[in-house]
């Protein structure tokens, strides 16, 4: 082996995650809260544990692998008005891999069409539902990275040649990290069966797809330097999304001066008024707008994106959201599924179902 291509193991170059500090916020505010808010904080706190096992099976596969390659966990890159979390990003000697972490409850059907149906048994039945396709939200992602080498190109030659390049390097897969988790894709494209696999099967597709690759190997160095330009563009997400329960907290806090009213306001429902006997001390909460306030293209496309999922899944156009849920979508604007739970309506089930493809609405 040439001297030039020594390393012989994975290596890290980012292991940390925004999950994993923001986890360790909530469990800090846990401690100090009570009631709704603490039942709220627990239920934000399994969730977000949740999907940070997915991406910890997946950095197992990844650290036990074998392979010479360089990864990068939680990249979180912007540009201009866009911007792209990425669960894990790869860099072999030949390919770049971008890796979208799905730690689903249930199993998975891909159909022709490349539609995802999950289910699963819930009171004795099975359910099934369509979620949104994490191959188009992974392919976002990609665009990000992709118009930000575009941007350094001068000319419509060279953009195209960039573009021709970066569909042969830059490989796009899912990974179902769920181990019970049952993948059926027999009916699916060869481009989809392609970009979904299950968490054992990593590794291999790697190395297949390396294999397969006529280009030519990347030495030590270039890899690393291809890893650490990737990584350069890291941009740590600025928004505390724990900030709100500490708010709540705060504010429910006795002072020295003026003992909390009865109880404290955090055995409240976090998402509904408070209800006072003193109007004058009543604490605001933020209401949905009157429907004159609505932005009306906003309304549009959230109709509409209610509208396909209806016909999709054959039901009412309410069982997705209704009117006054829309409303209330428009007036918190949820940027995370964290916030999209705070929703009237909006419980675990359906922000799986549905959350993705509204909060790309609203951001």
């Amino acid at each position: 082996m040439s001297l030039f291509t020594t390393l012989a193991t994975p290596i890290f170059l980012k292991e940390d995650s925004d999950t994993t500090s923001h986890i360790a916020r909530l469990k800090e505010l846990q401690e100090q809260a009570t009631g709704k808010v603490k039942d709220g904080l627990a239920r934000e706190i399994t969730l977000a544990s949740y999907g940070e096992v997915g991406e910890q099976n997946i950095a197992f596969e990844l650290k036990n692998s074998g392979m010479p390659m360089y990864i990068i966990h939680d990249l979180r890159i912007e540009f201009e008005d866009l911007s792209a979390q990425i669960d894990y990003v790869v860099v072999t000697r030949k390919l770049i891999f971008f890796i979208e972490c799905k730690n689903l409850y249930g199993n998975i059907d891909i159909d022709n069409q490349g539609n995802f149906v999950r289910s699963y048994p819930w009171n004795g039945r099975t359910v099934k539902e369509g979620i949104y396709s994490p191959i188009t939200q992974n392919q976002r992602h990609l665009e990000v990275l992709k118009q930000i080498g575009r941007s350094n190109r001068n000319n419509a030659l060279t953009k195209t040649l960039y573009d021709k390049s970066f569909r042969d390097f830059h490989k796009s897969i899912v990974v179902l990290a769920n181990p019970k988790t049952v993948l059926n894709a027999k009916y699916a494209k060869k481009e989809v069966k392609d970009k979904v696999i299950r968490a054992d099967q990593l590794i291999a597709h790697l190395k297949n797809a390396d294999k397969q690759c006529k280009e030519m190997s990347s030495n030590d160095k270039r890899m690393r330097s291809i890893a650490e330009g990737l990584l350069s563009l890291h941009t740590p997400n600025p928004t505390d999304y724990a900030k709100k329960y500490a708010e709540l907290i705060n504010v429910a806090a006795p002072t020295p001066d003026k003992p909390a009213p009865a109880q404290a306001i955090i055995t409240e429902k976090l998402a509904e008024p408070i209800v006072s006997e003193k109007p004058a001390e009543a604490i605001p909460v933020a209401e949905p707008p009157a429907p004159a306030q609505l932005d009306d293209d906003l309304v549009a496309k959230l109709k509409a994106f209610r509208l396909e999922k209806s016909r999709a899944e054959n039901i009412k156009a309410y069982c997705v959201f209704t009117d006054k849920q829309l409303q209330e979508l428009i007036g918190r604007m949820p940027k995370t599924t964290a916030e999209l739970l705070e929703v009237s309506g909006f419980g675990p089930v359906k922000v799986e179902k549905y959350g993705q493809g509204i909060i790309a609405l609203l951001v």
